[in-house]
């Protein structure tokens, strides 16, 4: 069975709703509380799985590469519950001398409509070295590998060994940030690119199709690039052919588009 392999960080969110921030040392009631798992990988995995047919036979399997705490931490064992037995979590690197996963607390304000997010991470970063180890064990089982794109010379690294070495693997990775160093040689090496909002109007894209056109001359391996655009939808375009698509945000009453950042 072909593999499709996600590879990058997994959270553990805590989300707190108030009806404004508190001032420093005040003390604040929040109306309500979240907890979940988060993490572009992870939450692109769970998409995945509700888009596969499980009751029938298929062709690929999905798994996870992250960085979590000790295999008998409450932190993992939350993971692995929130996944399911779907996707397979045995190429994840655990980090035993730690007991916790890397956490995020979020305070939504109603008054403002806005978030602040505190980062919690104790976890050191996963090594090209840890990455090819994994990627030797899976060989030809590989056939797609995503990733988030978080620490762009550390990746690039992964990318070069898997072109070297596993030539006919699909890789896709994703551009989020606009003050991460190091993506654009990054996208350059992929099939697929994702790019945020974020990043293209920190780039001065105006709209996701000004910013897919510009990329593609500078994509000489891809075939499909893609862009995010919020409560506007999303949008890609295919190579060489540069056909063009936008689909509108899915929209329901009582449902609200999030803009990540």
């Amino acid at each position: 069975m072909r593999c499709l392999l996600a590879v990058g960080a997994c959270y553990l969110d805590t989300i707190l709703t108030v009806d404004h921030y508190p001032a420093e040392d005040e003390k604040l009631r929040a109306s309500s509380i979240i907890r979940r798992r988060g993490g572009n990988c992870p939450n692109t995995l769970e998409v995945l799985q509700q888009l596969l047919d499980f009751s029938q036979p298929v062709s690929v399997s999905l798994a996870l590469c992250a960085i979590l705490p000790s295999t008998s931490s409450t932190g993992a064992q939350q993971v692995k519950s929130s996944l399911g037995p779907k996707v397979d979590l045995t190429h994840c690197i655990y980090r035993e001398e730690c007991d916790e996963a890397a956490s995020c607390y979020i305070l939504r304000s109603r008054s403002a409509d806005t978030r602040t997010i505190v980062n919690y991470n104790e976890l050191s970063e996963m090594t090209s070295k840890e990455f090819i180890a994994m990627a030797d064990e899976l060989k030809d089982e590989l056939s797609w590998c995503h990733f988030e794109g978080r620490i762009p010379d550390v990746t690039l690294e992964c990318v070069q060994h898997l072109r070297r070495c596993y030539a006919a693997v699909k890789i896709s990775v994703e551009v989020e940030n606009p003050t991460r160093v190091g993506l654009d040689n990054l996208a350059a090496e992929a099939d697929v690119v994702f790019y945020s909002k974020n990043w293209a109007q920190g780039n001065g894209y105006k709209t996701p199709e000004d910013c897919l056109r510009a990329q593609a001359v500078l994509m000489p391996k891809s075939s499909l690039l893609c862009c995010t655009w919020g409560d506007e939808g999303a949008s890609a375009l295919e190579l060489p052919s540069f056909n063009y698509k936008h689909s509108p945000a899915y929209r329901e009453e009582e449902f609200q588009v999030v803009e990540c950042r």
